[in-house]
């Protein structure tokens, strides 16, 4: 059960995280603005929000890395 509940928790972060790294190179993003119950759309933005913290911590990450080096533009 408890691992279950970690798994899917993992897969929401996941997906939330990949959601923020659309918006930040296509532009693309959910518009919660269409969403009528505001407790729902309160809890999408926190949810989206999150997926930015951690894509700012993994880009934080890989521009303070050895491992990663920035690709030129072609």
């Amino acid at each position: 059960m408890i691992g279950r509940l970690v798994h899917l928790t993992l897969d929401a972060a996941l997906v939330s995280t990949v959601l923020a790294g659309v918006r930040r190179s296509s532009g693309f993003t959910i518009e919660t603005e269409k969403i009528s119950d505001p407790t729902f759309r309160s809890v999408a933005d926190k949810y989206l929000g999150f997926g930015e913290t951690i894509f700012d911590m993994i880009q934080g990450t890989a521009v303070n890395s050895d491992y990663f080096k920035r690709d030129a533009r072609k």
